[in-house]
């Protein structure tokens, strides 16, 4: 599924009084939001949906499949989500 799908669905439905465009500009402006947030490393909860944060990743050692060879990786933050207990649920159905 895409952005653009999302935008179209939201927009279809009955309870919705928005325009395609009007739906993209207030999708949009969340992602944004979103993204903003996880780059000052904040952590952000939606009730029902699950959580987003950045998290560090230790350094360590890994092994290049080709050679064989070991390979240092380095520290490095990266951001995570972890669903809601009803996301989960739902989708282990």
């Amino acid at each position: 599924m895409t952005k653009a799908d999302i935008v179209s669905r939201i927009a279809a439905r009955d309870n919705i009084d928005m325009n395609k465009k009007d739906v993209a500009m207030v999708v949009d402006s969340f992602l944004e939001e979103l993204r903003e947030a996880l780059y000052r490393h904040e952590h952000i909860e939606i009730r029902r949906f699950g959580t987003f944060k950045v998290v560090d990743r230790k350094k360590r050692i890994a092994r290049n499949p080709h050679t064989g060879d070991a390979v240092e990786v380095p520290k490095r933050k990266v951001p995570v989500f972890k669903p809601s207990r009803l996301i989960k649920n739902k989708v282990a159905k």
